[in-house]
């Protein structure tokens, strides 16, 4: 599946690793994560393939299975990449707890390769969306707050995922619609001067912002986590999902499927 994200040689080499672990295993979807996805990619940027896989009834029944979570980083053609897979029982699981990478990797919007089963699941986890996503981008902002709070290089890449996960847990949050390009949702939430930042990221992974720069960001960064509580508190979704009975069958009529 082409994606307009990738240049000529990107889709080639992200081609080439698919169709290699696709010899290991049956793919319900492979969506581009990472900065491509996230709205800000350079030239540098590595190809973060974020997969759902599925495990063939039998070996389920069996007593053989595959690893359970197999990953890939090399690089090909100077293309770096980053590939990893996780099985549909788990990623459901991960979907009905409110665990964003997995939500993101069945809703999003950069797909490279997906099943026909995908299409039925897709509205099945929308409809699972609930308040616990919070806990997710709450956590998820935090952690990519302390890399940039921690010293060295004051990298516009660092600000930019605190960014991307407090406003997309936000829409989510408001809305029950979950959009992974951060510059779709910066002049909503009020951050359109974070395009400064992007620029900087697109020139190069590495971007390293001046002083006076991250003095001002210093002031703003505090802005987007209570924006996210906001949205939080006064969120459209409901606590708990609704839905999992229907995404258990949906689960038994592919194990069936697949027998």
């Amino acid at each position: 599946m082409k994606v307009d994200a990738l240049d000529e040689k990107q889709q080639a080499v992200a081609d080439r690793v698919l169709d290699e672990e696709e010899a290991d295993r049956a793919h319900l979807v492979v969506s581009l994560s990472g900065a491509h996805a996230y709205g800000f990619p350079s030239p540098d940027s590595d190809l973060d393939l974020k997969s759902v896989h599925i495990e063939p009834t039998a070996r389920l029944l069996g007593l053989f299975r595959s690893a359970a979570s197999p990953s890939r980083m090399e690089i090909i053609d100077g293309v770096e990449i980053d590939y990893s897979s996780n099985e549909i029982h788990p990623v459901l699981l991960g979907v009905l707890q409110g665990n964003g990478n997995y939500i993101e990797r069945i809703v999003g919007a950069l797909k490279l390769r997906a099943a026909p089963e995908l299409d039925g699941l897709r509205p099945l986890c929308l409809a699972a969306l609930s308040r616990r996503i919070y806990r997710h981008y709450l956590g998820f902002a935090t952690s990519q707050l302390k890399a940039w709070e921690g010293g060295g290089k004051a990298s516009a890449k660092k600000l930019l995922y605190v960014l991307r996960t407090t406003l997309t847990g936000t829409h989510a949050l408001r809305t029950g619609k979950v959009v992974i390009d951060v510059t779709e949702l910066l002049d909503e939430y009020g951050f359109g001067a974070a395009r400064e930042l992007v620029e900087a990221k697109r020139a190069g992974e590495r971007s390293e912002l001046p002083e006076e720069t991250r003095e001002r960001w210093d002031g703003e960064i505090g802005r987007a986590f209570a924006t996210l509580d906001a949205a939080h508190a006064s969120s459209v979704l409901p606590e708990e999902p609704p839905n999992a009975d229907d995404l258990n069958a949906w689960l038994l009529d592919l194990r069936r499927s697949r027998l």
